[in-house]
């Protein structure tokens, strides 16, 4: 199985929620995120999840191409605010809308995203 995070900038929500997938759910899972407009890794969003033991340091913002959209089983994404890139096809679609973080620009706003993340990861039904 293929699980894809998609929002705009791929720099925090899709980002933490890469990183808490990977630490999350069965090693067989594969996982990727991707973004319409990405831009680099927020810093806080690698603090965030680095306060509960996950290093998402190595990861790096990518645009939709470069993760083989079509081949996910279940595309999410995180968007709220604004719009959330699509992809077409017949794929099994969640929509989590998380507030951008990175919009604050302070750590709360992350750590509240990264539990609203988490919790969502923690109730999915593979």
């Amino acid at each position: 199985m293929k699980i894809l995070f998609l929002c705009v900038a791929n720099s925090a929500r899709s980002q933490m929620a890469e990183g808490l997938a990977r630490a999350m759910l069965p090693k067989n899972v594969e996982i990727a995120s991707a973004g319409s407009a990405p831009v680099q890794v927020n810093p806080l969003a690698v603090q965030a999840l680095a306060e509960i033991d996950i290093d998402i340091s190595g990861q790096w913002s990518k645009p939709l191409e470069d993760v083989a959209p079509e081949s996910a089983d279940l595309i999410v994404t995180l968007c709220a605010e604004e719009v959330c890139p699509y992809v077409p096809g017949t794929v099994q679609r969640l929509h989590w809308p998380v507030t951008d973080p990175a919009a604050s620009g302070n750590i709360a706003a992350f750590r509240t995203a990264r539990d609203q993340i988490r919790d969502k990861i923690a109730r999915l039904e593979l």
